[in-house]
């Protein structure tokens, strides 16, 4: 960017807000009108009723003080392009401003920008921040979900499979009788309160909050002090989104990690992934405020970089979306800069130690051994962390032998220390799968899943990172997250779970993911891939709120 001067829009679900970003000073102006709802959550038909009445008072604003800022001749328009969020978001919201943003563009006789909401979240912070490829975590409202940048994409690496962190949150705090917005009051009760036990869930790098929630209800009517409750929930559930962004680091080989959404401007939260960056040698990141909450300045930021790039529309293609997932997006901006390095990171026979997302592991080829000694994560609760380092332990080892007896070839186990949360194994195959992505050796893994399956138990997650190859071999490592079940879902969450890596970290991913569906099909049942379309459909991008 050099002197793009861009007017930016927002309202996808509660805030109306523009700004002006100048991109020669990297400075943005913004002015917002947040919507507050008397009782409950956000209905959409107020927030309609509200944007119509507070955006054109934004935008006036903005464009004060956009031609009190302005250099050029009066006679010329004080922005370049107008830019406004088109999705995703709650559509009687977006109609609105999209109808303003088509309004100005021609009243300024400016191009117009159709900005992706949750892709600007993460464009803010790699803007803010100066990271070449950096993975995202976005925590909003609706939304929460792992991002990666990989050919001309930013691929969802993870996401969560019922609701929003920010929903999940307003659900409780409505349950107790407090006002929306629900998240700062859980915030500041959570300093007073102890830790109680309540569910964690994590699948590969997907996540879900519908069972934390509804034992966070059921605590508080048993009499759990809210206190308790709302500090547990926030170890919790931002202990989920903390291992999975560690997960999403330690696959893609990214050091490097910026934060989204509104989620975002909790202390907790924040403070959790910079001690887990810290603790990888990772660098982390976090906007100011007011670039986390839904605000018209990422929209300017973005919408200044897709104006440089020839990103623009037509009046008559500038629809909104309401649905608008951010993989969807066409990334025009960074067409000549670098995938995240893949390979990076993968094991094999030269390395001496390996970090993943959950331990440091010793390789021995030479004596064909593996130490695995799952660390102490600084950023979880001690009692939480405790008690999934030697569950996990525990697990891994009785699910890798049973695995072999199901003739999936895995690591010998030789040794276990639970109370040390350490394995010793059998090493296997020369490298990562994801150094060495071929059609057979996904093939073979998709068999492997359906042995699994048909044996009533998951491996939980199958990634690139967690299958070794040896020539044409195979073989399945790292059951940690793995648990018997005889539920088709979970059988089809193994699948997506393993899709998404290829996602994540194949250059043509398609007839890989092709590749896995065949192989499952020739030893797994059909309900199972019936059902993974099912889950494939549930887009968690249909508002922000």
């Amino acid at each position: 960017m050099t002197d793009t001067r861009i007017l930016g829009i927002e309202g996808t679900a509660w805030a109306a807000s523009a700004a002006v970003f100048d991109a020669a000073r990297d400075d943005v102006f913004i002015e917002s009108d947040a919507y507050q709802p008397e009782s409950g959550g956000i209905h959409p038909r107020e927030a309609a009723e509200h944007m119509h009445e507070a955006v054109p008072r934004v935008v006036e604003r903005a464009l004060e003080y956009a031609r009190e800022t302005h250099d050029g001749p009066a006679s010329e328009p004080p922005v370049d392009a107008v830019a406004f969020s088109r999705g995703p978001g709650l559509g009687p919201c977006l109609r609105v401003v999209g109808t303003a943003a088509r309004a100005l563009s021609q009243a300024l006789s400016v191009p117009l920008v159709g900005v992706n909401h949750m892709v600007a979240h993460l464009e803010i912070g790699r803007h803010t921040s100066g990271f070449d490829a950096p993975v995202c975590l976005n925590a909003s409202g609706a939304n929460a979900h792992l991002l990666a940048y990989r050919n001309g994409r930013y691929r969802v690496l993870g996401e969560t499979m019922d609701t929003g962190v920010g929903n999940a949150i307003d659900k409780f705090t409505r349950h107790v009788g407090w006002s929306h917005p629900g998240g700062p009051k859980v915030e500041e009760a959570a300093k007073e309160g102890d830790y109680v036990d309540l569910p964690y869930v994590v699948k590969g790098m997907d996540f879900s909050f519908s069972g934390i929630m509804s034992a966070a209800k059921q605590a508080y009517d048993d009499g759990v002090p809210v206190e308790d409750v709302c500090y547990s929930l926030q170890e919790n559930i931002f202990g989920m989104l903390t291992e999975v962004s560690e997960r999403a680091l330690s696959l893609t080989g990214s050091d490097e990690l910026v934060l989204g959404g509104g989620v975002g401007q909790n202390d907790r939260l924040r403070e959790m992934l910079g001690e887990m960056c810290a603790q990888r040698g990772a660098e982390f990141h976090a906007p100011e405020p007011r670039f986390l909450r839904d605000n018209a300045g990422m929209i300017a930021v973005l919408g200044a970089k897709m104006y440089d790039a020839g990103d623009t529309l037509a009046l008559e293609d500038s629809r909104v979306d309401p649905d608008f997932r951010p993989d969807q997006v066409a990334v025009t901006w960074r067409s000549d800069e670098p995938d995240l390095a893949a390979g990076r990171g993968a094991a094999d026979a030269g390395d001496q130690q390996v970090r993943g997302a959950e331990a440091l592991v010793d390789l021995e080829p030479a004596a064909g051994r593996v130490t695995k000694r799952r660390e102490a994560k600084t950023y979880r609760h001690p009692e939480l962390d405790d008690r999934l380092r030697r569950e996990r332990t525990t697990l891994e080892a009785r699910l890798t032998s049973l695995a072999r007896r199901e003739g999936v070839p895995t690591p010998v186990l030789s040794d276990i220390d639970p109370h040390e949360s350490r394995l010793e194994l059998e090493y296997v195959g020369e490298r990562d799968l994801r150094a060495a992505l071929t059609a057979a050796g996904v093939r073979d893994v998709g068999r492997h899943l359906a042995r699994l399956h048909r044996a009533g138990f998951v491996h939980g997650d199958p990634t690139t990172r967690n299958v070794r190859v040896d020539g044409d071999r195979t073989y399945l490592i790292d059951f940690g997250l793995g648990y018997h079940t005889d539920h088709a879902e979970d059988y089809a969450m193994d699948l997506h779970v393993f899709d998404q890596s290829l996602v994540g970290t194949a250059d043509d991913p398609e007839p890989l993911r092709e590749a896995v569906r065949a192989g499952y099909r020739e030893v797994g049942e059909e309900r199972v891939l019936e059902r993974l379309r099912a889950v494939e459909g549930r887009g968690r991008y249909q508002s922000d709120a």
